[in-house]
């Protein structure tokens, strides 16, 4: 496969390129500086790791010190953004309220939504840059109605699911020089090129969160009670009732936040056929649990509807992802006014989980998405 070439008329002004101290941006990076495209190097602080020694941990000391390494080495200039302020409140706080509310959050579209592309885009633009790149796995082609996303070449990396909120004004501004390109080759170029991050491996986890989801949730709550509205309402570190869907008290568990819809594993209930988390209601510290075959939806509801393009007339035939990892399914969207959508499925779905983002795909194309509000 070959190496990525600029495509857009004119890359003649500054680009700044989000630089995370990983790979990905990193040879974001070079490319960029090796076609001759004027680049500056921004890294966002955005979480206080304190006493956290690991890389990967949310542009944390360690992979800032990276990221201007690797601005050295690419030879342009490198500058860090605080944003933590921002941060907490565009990405942690929402994050928190949705465990609180029993949902289950996407943290990093939330951070591409108002971050990435927003804050630091305006920031980029204080420094004079014109547009953003970044080293996200997805592609940005020219459409009849102004640029579309498309998923990336390489299939196993596709980043596009996390980007669906993206607006066309945005993605004019944003480059994915990875976008055609396979994590091999990837890691190839910076070997060849001698960067300093080309052994680097991959977080997988949440990025801002040291330990687990529970005791971090604790613990902003209790750090921070003033910020959380929901924390009044519900049962803080309290068991939650495990019931099945009639409501009959099969047990006690953890604490509702604990849970995630689909689950299996943890529940801690003897019982003859494996059973799963069904929902998740905070205001009754109840975790309804059942059977496999109760998992299955018919469809979803979805609230934030987000269009890329035009918004559609009428009914949309697309395929829809409930899940970053989702293979996807056929379905018919409903746009149903206040930024609210029915999905229906041409078949059944397991985990349909509140708080994830249903994203709707017409062949590479990334058409837009939704928040899934429950089953159907």
């Amino acid at each position: 496969m070959s190496a990525w070439t600029p495509t857009e008329p004119d890359l003649s002004g500054l680009t700044a390129v989000a630089m995370s101290g990983g790979l990905d941006s990193s040879v974001a990076a070079w490319l960029l500086a090796r076609q001759g495209v004027p680049v500056i190097g921004l890294s966002m602080l955005l979480w206080d790791h304190s006493g956290v020694e690991a890389h990967g941990r949310c542009c944390g000391a360690l992979d800032l010190g990276d990221a201007r390494r690797v601005a050295g080495q690419v030879g342009i200039a490198h500058y860090t953004l605080r944003m933590d302020e921002e941060f907490r409140a565009k990405v942690v706080d929402p994050f928190v309220e949705d465990y609180l509310a029993g949902r289950t959050p996407s943290p990093c579209v939330r951070c591409n939504t108002w971050v990435k592309f927003d804050l630091l885009l305006e920031r980029a633009r204080r420094l004079g840059a014109s547009r953003v790149a970044t080293g996200h796995y997805a592609r940005i082609l020219p459409g009849a109605d102004g640029p579309e996303l498309h998923t990336a070449l390489d299939t196993a990396k596709d980043q596009s699911y996390y980007l669906f909120e993206l607006t066309r004004e945005q993605l004019a501004a944003s480059l994915f020089p990875l976008g055609a390109m396979e994590k091999p080759q990837v890691r190839e170029i910076a070997r060849t090129a001698g960067l300093v991050v080309a052994e680097k491996g991959e977080s997988m986890e949440i990025c801002f969160v040291s330990g687990g989801v529970r005791e971090f949730v604790e613990a902003q709550v209790a750090g921070h009670p003033e910020r959380y509205a929901a924390a009044g309402r519900v049962a803080l570190a309290a068991p939650a009732r495990l019931t099945d869907a009639a409501g009959n008290r099969l047990g006690e568990g953890e604490p509702f936040y604990r849970y995630t819809v689909g689950q299996r594993r943890g529940l801690g209930l003897a019982a003859k056929s494996p059973l799963f988390v069904l929902a998740i209601e905070p205001g009754e510290n109840r975790v309804v649990v059942g059977e496999a075959q109760d998992l299955l939806a018919p469809g979803l509801h979805g609230e934030r509807l987000h269009w890329i393009g035009p918004p559609p007339a009428g009914p949309v035939e697309a395929t829809v992802k409930i899940r970053s990892r989702h293979p996807g399914v056929a379905a018919r969207i409903h746009a149903l006014g206040a930024g609210r959508a029915r999905i229906d499925f041409a078949e059944p779905q397991r985990g349909v989980t509140p708080g994830q983002a249903a994203v709707f795909y017409q062949g590479t194309r990334v058409l837009g998405g939704c928040w899934i509000q429950d089953r159907t």
